[in-house]
């Protein structure tokens, strides 16, 4: 992951894993410091908006798993 912003694919562009893999690498980024703080500062923000992007997938299996598992509600 590049820190430079326009270099990131827009998140709501990304599958769940691509999501996953880079917040964990953002957190990792933030984690390990010696960052100023307008870098962190997009660095978080960039971590926010992935993590709400998983669980927007996560929830939208969800929902699937749950349509499959009781079709009756539905109607």
């Amino acid at each position: 992951m590049s820190i430079d912003p326009s270099s990131w694919t827009p998140v709501a562009e990304l599958g769940y894993e691509q999501a996953r893999d880079e917040l964990v690498e953002v957190v990792g980024a933030l984690e390990q410091g010696g960052l100023d703080l307008d870098t962190s500062l997009k660095l978080w923000e960039r971590g926010e908006a992935l993590a709400t992007r998983c669980e927007e997938h996560l929830d939208g299996a969800r929902e699937r798993i749950e349509a499959v598992l009781n079709p009756d509600d539905e109607e």
